[in-house]
This record gives C-alpha cells, sequence and structure tokens, in this order.
C-alpha cells in the first residue's frame, strides 16, 4: 500500500476504523513552529463524527495525543508522531456483511488486490483514517499561518441547493455558524432541512466544497508534471467520495472565447498584478499570487440505510440490509478534510520552492 503523502513535508498514516487507533508520522516538518495543540484538536472537531443531527450518530471524541517530535510547545524537526485512539466502536452492525460487497464501496477491488478485507466499517479504506490528515493539516497550517496564508473551505452545494460559484459575495468568517458549513445562513437552512429529510428516508446526498486560499506567493508548484493544480486535484481525489475537481472558471469557462477568459496583466502601485481572476491563482502550473480558488464535487455516500441487491465472495445474489451509524451527507465534515489536503500540499511545495531557488 501507499500510505505516504508529500515530497518533503510528508504524511504517513496507519490504522484502520475499528482497530485500535488512527495516526500518522511527520517528516520533514520545520523545527521552531509553535505548535498550538488547542488549535489542533479543534481542527479535529470540526471532523469529528457526532458533532451535530445532520452528522453521523457515532459518538468519537477523536482526542489527539502526540508521541514525539513537539519540545516546550515548538517542533524540533524531528518526526512528528500521533495517534487518536478509537473508542466507540460498534463491529457487530457489519456482521451481516463478512462475506457481501456493498455497492459503490470498496469491498470488491479490496477483496480481489489484497486477497481479504476487514469488513468493519471499510477497515483502512474507511473515511475515518481521514482524521490523521486533519492533524497532519492542522500542523501544516500553523507553519503556513507565519507565511500569512489562509485557507477557508465552505460547502457550497447539497444536491440541488447551490451557492453563486463567486467566493467574494461571501463573507467567510460565517462558514462556522451553522452545521451545513455554509457561509449563507438562508441557503445553510434549506440544505439543512435537505439533509434531515434525505437522512429520514435512509438515503445519502451529495455536493461541492469550495476551498479559497488568500497569500499565497507567486512561484509554488512547477511548470511539467508538479503542477500546482495538478497537486491540489491529485489531494482532493484521495479524499473519500471526492468524484470531480476544477479550479479557476474550470469547465464553466469552456464555452467562453480566449478573449473573454484571458487574464490581462496590469500595474497597480508598481506591482504587477491581473485585472481578473478566472486562472484561479495558478498559471502554467505555477502560483501567481492571486487568490486560489477551486471546488471538489462529492458523490452521495454510499452507505444507505435501505435494502441493496449485491453478491456475495461466491457471486451468489443477495439482499445487503445496513446497520450501523452513517452519515447521511458527507460535505460538513469533509470542510476540515479538503483544507487539510490543501494546507499539506501548500507547504510541501513551499518547502521545495525553497531547495530550487538561492
Amino acid at each position: 500500500m501507499r500510505n505516504t503523502f508529500g515530497n518533503i513535508f510528508t504524511l504517513t498514516t496507519f490504522g484502520e476504523s475499528h482497530g485500535i487507533a488512527v495516526g500518522g508520522i511527520i517528516d520533514g516538518f520545520p523545527a521552531g513552529i509553535e505548535i498550538d495543540l488547542e488549535f489542533i484538536q479543534n481542527e479535529l472537531n470540526r471532523r469529528r463524527p457526532g458533532q451535530s443531527k445532520i452528522t453521523t450518530d457515532r459518538k468519537e471524541f477523536d482526542q489527539v495525543e502526540f508521541l514525539s517530535g513537539i519540545f516546550e510547545g515548538k517542533s524540533t524537526g524531528a518526526p512528528i508522531g500521533f495517534e487518536v485512539r478509537n473508542r466507540n466502536q460498534h463491529s457487530k452492525d457489519y456482521d451481516n456483511m463478512r462475506n457481501l460487497f456493498r455497492p459503490s464501496h470498496a469491498d470488491y477491488t479490496y477483496y480481489n488486490k489484497y486477497g481479504n478485507r476487514d469488513h468493519r466499517g471499510g477497515g483502512r479504506s474507511s473515511a475515518r483514517i481521514t482524521l490523521a490528515r486533519v492533524v497532519g493539516g492542522a500542523l501544516a497550517k500553523l507553519a503556513l499561518k507565519q507565511l500569512d496564508i489562509d485557507i477557508k473551505a465552505y460547502t457550497s452545494q447539497v444536491g440541488d441547493i447551490a451557492l453563486d460559484r463567486d467566493y467574494r459575495k461571501y463573507d467567510l468568517s460565517k462558514i462556522e455558524d451553522n452545521p451545513v458549513r455554509c457561509p449563507d445562513q438562508e441557503v445553510a437552512a434549506k440544505m439543512e432541512e435537505l439533509i434531515r429529510s434525505v437522512k429520514k428516508q435512509g438515503d445519502t446526498v451529495g455536493g461541492i466544497i469550495t476551498c479559497m486560499i488568500k497569500g499565497c506567493p507567486i512561484g509554488l508548484g512547477e511548470p511539467e508534471f508538479g503542477k500546482l493544480h495538478a497537486q491540489l486535484g491529485g489531494a482532493m481525489l484521495t479524499i473519500n467520495a471526492v468524484k470531480g475537481f476544477e479550479y479557476g472558471e474550470g469547465f464553466n469557462g469552456v464555452s467562453a472565447r480566449g478573449s473573454q477568459q484571458n487574464d490581462e496583466f496590469i500595474n497597480v502601485d508598481d506591482q504587477i498584478t491581473t485585472a481578473t481572476n478566472r486562472s484561479g491563482g495558478i498559471q502554467g502550473g505555477i502560483s501567481n499570487g492571486q487568490d486560489i480558488y477551486f471546488r471538489v464535487a462529492f458523490k452521495p455516500v454510499a452507505t444507505i440505510l435501505m435494502p441493496q441487491n449485491t453478491v456475495d465472495k461466491q457471486g451468489n445474489a443477495a439482499i445487503l440490509d445496513v446497520r450501523g451509524r452513517h452519515d447521511s451527507c458527507v460535505l460538513p465534515r469533509a470542510v476540515p478534510i479538503v483544507e487539510a489536503m490543501t494546507a499539506m500540499v501548500l507547504l510541501d511545495n513551499y518547502l521545495l520552492n525553497r531547495a530550487v531557488k538561492w
């Protein structure tokens, strides 16, 4: 398995959803960074289950414990080890699917690749593993804070209820004011109502998370295979349930002409900038100093609380009747995961950039 993310700044994760613990080892983290443990825990709290009535009923406090790499409140430059103990598993809820393949899950592909699988909540393929990414992302945010780089993600669409694409129309300080994590309170209420309705039916619903980066310096990313947008897209597509990624105008710009789409250069107070930002802050695979913004599409969660047709390991037809505690919409809990992956990509690229420039 490939369990390590990054080049200079790296995160290696371990654990299963119903194992003893989930955790990680971070290497390449700069020394001397002040480590705000309360901030890191709060980032985990934003991801944890059971935080509102529209998330899974599973109650996990997800308390992180650091094992190494931090001394007297600062990073030492040594590997940072951490773990989060699993304390609220109901593994018996999964006994009826020990030999069945759940539709649109990793069960069938995992079993064929490795010859075995952990049927308890998906094991290594469970979205619970993403909590290690949130810890890694929180540490990356603390380092990026010293560079005045700010990352904010929010729920911009649930089902057919959507915000305008332009993030500048919204007060992003209001994202945490509702359980959906949408900056428009009226639209958030409609999204919440839809999620509640879908949950009562035992079904699920997908949507879109928008992410915005302010303060990114010029020069992050590579011109060939390490394009910054490719790295961001690749990072987002490793998140459970993600089905699509676009940055800048993305698919919305394909009907425009080049004369309508190009970002013309201008001089403002002896600083070169662009009059518009349809490129989404990245040109030629390299950040240009403008806001970076992108959208991530999440499918409806594959686990639904209604009977589904499937087969067992022998190929015999069967009915899958799922039990347990599951999300009807993953987006509210996925917002901090999107931010975390973004932060790790940016910090890694910042460190890479220092290596190629004297």
